[in-house]
């Protein structure tokens, strides 16, 4: 039995992500400040954003850029980053992000894996990206960096061009890729999730019900916007109401705490290691918050004590949602006031709220594949839960056998996370089925440490799955490592040797090593008995 969501439908126009933003601007928005930028306090109006946006599109035609092809974003957060990533998709190229804390073989693994013709950078990151490029073919030309008078694209970032882009007669949004992020879904590796401007546009669109974001909302804007939850809740939702975003390159707390005071922020969009500070760090008491009214959290679940410690310390409202790449952002969320009085009750704080407009959800017995019905009262059986909407994601690019995996007969998306509903329709996640580890936000696939681990010549065979720290409550990644007989090895040999070679967050937190990696029949690593060791 599916449950639909409560919150009406709301119509999807079959336009650009640019035409459904910025189409129908009023006179009077132009003005209106877009996006401020901490680091420089430079401040954008819509108007400057919108130029500068036709401009760099224009420029990137100008380069032989356009539909089909696929452009790498490398930079952290800033309006440039907003100019570039929104520039890319009006040139009608599809726009692949990286996290900045990657290593050059990884980029270059995803430059090759989508094909990327050129990687739009910062002076910062120059040097990565074009070892990068090089690994992978790629002209020296074809890396072109954002800041610096080097960048052949600068004046379509720092000033209103007269350039304006020509429109591709042929362009249907609903079947032009718009992103590439790449994600690991249920399992394996990190593939390319395609997503069109329709599912963009749609998720945009189907979160305004919950009226979280609105044109007198000031926005901090830390989330990376490389990530999923920055890009569909910041680049475009937020962007669609004429919020101001307030930018802020990477994250500090005092820095964080000091731009909310300053810009006097109405709105805080957050991960679960932030509402931890925010609730139990001293500094938070020297600075004023009062201006914030709501933060909402995501990206990795949100323990009910500590989402009620932030809201009683700082007098906000917190909210709690549920998203994933594959859904173009957001699945499930509170609307403003929890639900109080827009669904005449309010959603628990354990929750992630209710189902999105324009969507279904349903969940299914891992074991047998049967759906679990919703209670009558109280909370149902614990199950997959599934979605389905205009958001999912088309596929996985160049892997259909790992679409097929994860999108249903029906067209139903399994999350690869365990969750029950109660009676309302809310939904309450509740372990992860998926292999996937979430450390501070960010996604590690295990087996991608695995396979690097293997490289070892002193590791027979590994396994790594993620567990809870003791200290932090966080989830990090272990691994379980089987020496080779002759290997003199140690835990911090194994750890330095992974961090050499991978992004921060993904580095071995904690090794035990064992006699055997228990495996079964079919020689499927049984990560549950590794948890429970």
């Amino acid at each position: 039995m599916s449950f639909a969501s409560p919150f009406s439908d709301v119509d999807i126009p079959d336009l650009t992500v640019f035409d459904y933003l910025f189409g129908d601007i009023a006179d009077t928005e132009l003005d209106r400040v877009a996006l401020l930028d901490t680091d420089t306090g430079t401040a954008t109006t819509y108007g400057e954003l919108i130029d500068r946006i036709e401009s760099f599109a224009a420029k990137l035609s100008d380069h032989g850029i356009g539909v089909g092809d696929v452009v790498g974003l490398l930079a952290p957060n800033s309006t440039a980053f907003a100019v570039a990533f929104h520039g890319i998709l009006r040139a009608g190229a599809t726009a692949t992000t990286f996290n900045v804390l990657s290593t050059a073989a990884e980029i270059a693994k995803q430059m090759r894996d989508s094909q990327a013709r050129m990687m739009i950078t910062v002076s910062d990151l120059h040097e990565k990206a074009a070892t990068a490029a090089a690994a992978i073919g790629l002209a020296q030309g074809a890396v072109v960096a954002l800041d610096g008078a080097q960048s052949v694209l600068q004046t379509s970032i720092t000033r209103t061009g007269n350039a304006r882009f020509r429109e591709h007669a042929d362009f249907r949004p609903a079947n032009q890729l718009a992103v590439l992020p790449y994600s690991s879904g249920t399992t394996g590796l990190p593939k390319g999730v395609m997503l069109t401007h329709r599912n963009l546009v749609s998720n945009a669109a189907q979160v305004q019900p919950l009226n979280i974001i609105d044109a007198e909302a000031v926005v901090i804007a830390v989330l990376p916007f490389f990530h999923i939850y920055g890009l569909s809740v910041l680049l475009t939702a937020s962007l669609f109401t004429r919020a101001t975003l307030v930018v802020m390159p990477s994250f500090d707390l005092a820095t964080f705490l000091a731009a909310i005071q300053e810009h006097r922020c109405t709105r805080a969009f957050i991960v679960p290691p932030v509402a931890v500070a925010l609730a139990k760090h001293p500094i938070v008491s020297s600075y004023d918050l009062s201006s914030l009214e709501v933060i909402a959290c995501g990206a990795a679940p949100l323990d009910a004590e500590l989402g009620h410690a932030v809201a009683t310390r700082l007098g906000v409202t917190v909210l709690q949602g549920f998203g994933m790449s594959e859904l173009s952002g957001v699945g499930h969320c509170m609307p403003v006031d929890g639900g109080r009085n827009s669904l005449g009750t309010p959603a628990p704080l354990d929750s992630c709220g209710w189902t999105i407009s324009n969507a279904v959800s349903k969940l299914v017995d891992p074991e047998t594949g049967v759906q679990i019905a919703v209670p009558n009262e109280g909370r149902s059986a614990t199950g997959e839960l599934c979605f389905k909407g205009p958001n999912v994601m088309v596929g996985y690019l160049g892997n259909e056998a790992a679409t097929a995996a994860i999108i249903d007969d029906e067209g139903f998306l399994h999350t690869g996370d365990l969750a029950c509903v109660d009676a309302n329709g809310c939904v309450y996640i509740v372990d992860r089925l998926k292999e996937l580890i979430k450390y501070k936000g960010y996604q590690v696939a295990p087996a991608e440490l695995e396979a690097l681990l293997l490289t070892h010549p002193g590791i027979a065979d590994a396994a790594v799955v993620g567990v809870k720290d003791s200290m932090s409550g966080e989830e990090i990644p272990k691994a379980f490592v089987v020496a080779h007989p002759s290997a003199e090895l140690t835990a911090d040999e194994v750890m330095e040797f992974v961090a050499a070679k991978v992004a921060p967050y993904k580095k071995i937190r904690a090794v035990e090593f064992t006699d055997t990696i228990p495996k079964s029949a079919a020689g499927k690593i049984l990560r549950k008995n590794l948890r429970a060791h």
